[in-house]
């Protein structure tokens, strides 16, 4: 499958306790992506969690509860869903906020009010790479077992005469 053909498959989980931004959020990205939503931190560390986990996350940092940072740190500290990125979505536009989420693992920030290209553009960025590591991931474990079966060689059977 192509990478666009990918990317344009991709499920986005978005996550915010806002209405109005979910809604605007939301009608964006669905034209392209599958969309998943949470208004708060508990539902979207379920929806990470499950089966079906999204192939990248827009996440609020203010909201009740469980904040935009403490989603970020359990996600990035849970081995099936630390290869996820997060996208901090934020009206805050204190470089200590930025800086705090980036060294808890978000690739990205976005301040509101969102500006829908840049929004989009980003989004398709990051799963560009998403996709271009999970490959690079999948050739790295294909490697892995050639060389394991290199080193034993499953022994020939010699047919009885």
């Amino acid at each position: 499958m192509e990478e666009n053909d990918l990317i344009e498959k991709a499920t986005i989980l978005l996550v915010d306790d806002t209405p109005d931004d979910l809604a605007l959020m939301s009608s964006l990205l669905k034209e392209i992506y599958k969309v998943k939503i949470a208004d708060n931190g508990e539902k979207a560390m379920k929806i990470a969690a499950s089966d079906s986990p999204p192939d990248l996350i827009l996440l609020d940092i203010m909201m009740p509860g469980m904040d935009g940072f403490e989603v970020c740190w359990r996600l990035k500290h849970d081995h099936g869903t630390l290869n996820i990125p997060i996208i901090f979505l934020t009206g805050k536009t204190e470089v200590e906020d930025e800086k705090k989420g980036l060294e808890l693992g978000a690739v990205d920030f976005i301040t509101k009010p969102i500006n829908p290209e840049i929004v989009m553009a980003r989004v398709k960025n990051h799963l560009a790479l998403k996709f271009k590591a999970d490959r690079m991931q999948d050739q790295k474990d294909n490697l892995e077992i050639e060389v394991a079966t290199l080193k034993h060689p499953i022994p020939s059977v010699t047919p009885e005469p």
